[in-house]
Order: C-alpha cells, then structure tokens, then sequence
C-alpha cells in the first residue's frame, strides 16, 4: 500500500499524517516531509500513525532522522500507532526520546 503523507500547522505544533505503509519504498516521502516539517519552527511536531498498518525498520530510521532534523527543544510525538507499531518503537527504544501516545 503506498503512503500517503499530509502537512499541517495547528498552533505551535507541526502534523504529519501517515496512512499507508512505511517502509524502504516509501520512506523517502515521509523524509520530505520532515524536511518541511524541520523548516517551520513549531514546538511540536506530532506524527499521526493511525493510518500506518505496517512500520519496517526503514520507518524507524525515518524517526531517528526526524529527530535529527527539528531543531533541540522540539518535542517528536508519534500519536495514534497501532500495537505493533508502537511496540517496534518501543522494542527499538525510541520512546526514550520520542513521546509515544494513543491519540
């Protein structure tokens, strides 16, 4: 299934909405996106996974990248994720630094 990838500013906080798959084939999308995201300054930038039935380990270095690119101070938050999703971000540690939520 491919990506779909949206964009949005809602107040301090930049969204990015993933429906679809992330993997090695899709992942330079998400990356533009973080790219865009990186640029607009915001507090936050809130990652919608909801719509993400399939996160390959492509998908985590897409979230080591997004960390990366926001400025220090700027809090990642992945929201929405379904259980293995959300248990691969664990199992690789990434919750330490990045805000896991249910939505």
């Amino acid at each position: 299934m491919p990506l779909s990838v949206a964009l949005s500013i809602e107040g301090d906080t930049t969204v990015i909405e993933l429906t679809g798959e992330l993997d090695a084939k899709t992942a330079p999308d998400f990356h533009q996106t973080i790219e865009k995201a990186a640029g607009h300054g915001t507090g936050t930038v809130e990652i919608r996974m909801a719509g993400v039935g399939y996160m390959a380990s492509a998908g985590l270095r897409s979230l080591v990248f997004a960390q990366q690119k926001v400025a220090s101070g700027v809090t990642i938050k992945v929201v929405g994720a379904i259980e293995p999703v959300s248990r691969t971000i664990r199992t690789a540690g990434l919750d330490r630094s990045i805000q896991l939520s249910d939505g």
